[in-house]
């Protein structure tokens, strides 16, 4: 069996490929570079750039001001991401909104720097915003994307 070796995909990679998706039309439950994307097709598009696509989400709302309903964003990028303490968020992290307290988190971007952030929004598609007090004041969770994982040579292989 090989053995595995973690390479960490650099915050400027993730943010290069982020910053390409500018323009990107809204589309909801879409994950395509230039053609339309939701929110979370965004962090699915910069994600696949680097690692294959883990699952397929299922279907959701547009609406991320909905009450009593599963954190399911929340549980897969748990499945899939690295948690980051709030406060210690940095640039390439993903940062998870809800709409107000006791709601699920129903919205995600990309942070660019330490005042801005990427995202798909209705009627704009993907742009550059600020990292204003009212998204602090709504932003319930951070995660980095994982590192990568790839198969080193055990001097087995036929060269």
């Amino acid at each position: 069996m090989a053995d595995q070796t973690h390479v960490d995909v650099s915050a400027s990679m993730i943010i290069a490929e982020a910053l390409s998706w500018i323009g990107t039309p809204y589309k909801h439950q879409a994950c395509c570079k230039n053609a339309g994307c939701d929110c979370l097709g965004l962090i699915r598009g910069v994600y696949a750039a680097f690692w294959p696509e883990p699952e397929q989400p299922p279907a959701y709302s547009p609406s991320w001001a909905e009450a009593n309903s599963e954190e399911t964003l929340v549980n897969a990028a748990r499945r899939y991401l690295v948690p980051v303490n709030l406060n210690k968020r940095s640039p390439a992290n993903i940062l998870l909104f809800r709409y107000k307290r006791g709601f699920p988190a129903k919205h995600a971007g990309i942070l660019i720097d330490e005042s801005h952030f990427l995202h798909a929004q209705d009627g704009a598609g993907v742009r550059l915003v600020s990292l204003s007090p009212w998204w602090i004041r709504h932003l319930s969770h951070v995660f980095a994307f994982p590192p990568l994982v790839e198969a080193s040579r055990t001097g087995n292989e036929k060269k």
